[in-house]
């Protein structure tokens, strides 16, 4: 690896090391404390609510200022100190309360590294899964240990188990303070709204409804797997295949959009998702079923972000890198997330539970595919 680059790996791995405890963990800590479904899914709909108003906030502060870098790092202090506040809080609604802060704060930090990478990648954007792919490691090092450690220890002792991993995403946040904003690109006007753009809306629109199908999967995954039997070991165990599948094809994903495009490759990331909700929804008892089905994670995940991160750097160039992820963020991890919580916490509380919720998950990335199979060709994504 390029050695300029490293810093950008390793921001990746504490950041997704942080998130490999959150997003797989935080629903079980939450029904240890007592709580129901609707309260899991209003903690998970709140994280995505705060991405619709923190990454478009966050890039108008950061766009106007001459050295982004000391706002990122300010964000990532900040995200550190409100999330020691779930160190303090038991009830539902202070609980609510922590989540919306946290959120504000962890959510505007991706998009703008994810920009300030794709900037300091520059005309090497089939590099980005190999940084990227950094993220995969920490996430999987936290999900694949973590059940265990919380079977050992106690899930209430969650926030305790997760605040250090806050505390390595500031300090792997630390040298990139004096990051540069993106040059303008050459020959794109600075007038115009590129949301209008053919082909920008109905790809926002896909990626909304992607989203909206992982809800069930990043809200109660861990609890339907926990309903049908399974250990905190064998979760985490789960939890690790899928990334680690995630991992070897971030390796492999720039070749594969070279050969066939990130357009056609969307396509069926959309296609191998539906069957893999659909075999979450009928066959969880399983631990072989649910590890073919995390083994799709490949193409659901890994190969569905890369192909995202393409056509949004072809939509949004140079200056615009920021506010094009911005709007992804907004639109899928906002807009879809909160749909994708609240659709799930209404089917898991429902006499359907987790099978329910998941074959919802899989309708709803099946009408994506529909979606994206009448798209006319984008212009410019490759």
């Amino acid at each position: 690896m390029d050695p300029s680059l490293r810093r950008y790996a390793v921001f990746y791995f504490f950041y997704y090391a942080a998130l490999g405890a959150y997003t797989p963990y935080i629903g079980r800590w939450v029904d240890a404390l007592g709580h129901g479904g609707f309260v899991v899914g209003g903690m998970l709909g709140l994280w995505y609510g705060t991405r619709i108003i923190a990454p478009p906030a966050w890039a108008a502060l950061t766009g106007r200022s001459a050295r982004p870098g000391e706002w990122f790092f300010a964000a990532c202090v900040a995200t550190l100190l409100c999330f020691a506040g779930f160190l303090f809080t038991e009830q539902a609604w202070p609980l609510l309360a922590v989540m919306a802060v946290f959120g504000l704060f962890y959510n505007a930090v991706m998009p703008q590294f994810e920009a300030m990478t794709l900037t300091a990648l520059g005309p090497r954007p089939e590099l980005y899964g190999r940084l990227r792919v950094w993220g995969s490691i920490g996430f999987l090092c936290v999900a694949g240990s973590y059940g265990a450690l919380m079977d050992r220890v106690g899930a209430t002792w969650f926030p305790w188990l997760v605040l250090p991993l806050f505390a390595g995403m500031v300090a792997a946040a630390w040298p990139h303070r004096g990051d540069k904003p993106p040059e303008t690109a050459p020959g794109v006007a600075e007038a115009g709204h590129l949301f209008k753009r053919p082909g920008v809306r109905r790809f926002l629109l896909v990626a909304l409804l992607m989203q909206v199908g992982f809800g069930p999967f990043y809200v109660f995954y861990t609890l339907h797997l926990q309903a049908a039997g399974h250990s905190g070991a064998a979760i985490g165990a789960l939890w690790a295949i899928g990334v680690l599948i995630e991992i070897m094809m971030f390796w492999q994903a720039p070749r594969l959009i070279a050969r066939f495009g990130a357009g056609p490759l969307l396509m069926a990331c959309l296609g191998v998702t539906v069957l893999r909700w659909a075999l979450v929804a009928a066959f969880a008892e399983s631990f072989a079923v649910m590890a073919l089905a995390q083994a799709t994670h490949a193409l659901s995940f890994a190969t569905f972000h890369a192909c995202c991160m393409r056509l949004i750097s072809d939509y949004f160039p140079g200056r615009r890198a920021a506010a094009g992820q911005s709007l992804l963020y907004g639109f899928s991890s906002g807009v879809g997330g909160v749909l994708g919580a609240g659709l799930a916490a209404l089917a898991w509380e429902s006499a359907g539970g987790g099978p329910l919720a998941f074959a919802l998950g899989a309708a709803v990335t099946a009408l994506a595919w529909g979606v994206y199979a009448l798209r006319r060709p984008a212009p410019a994504a490759a």
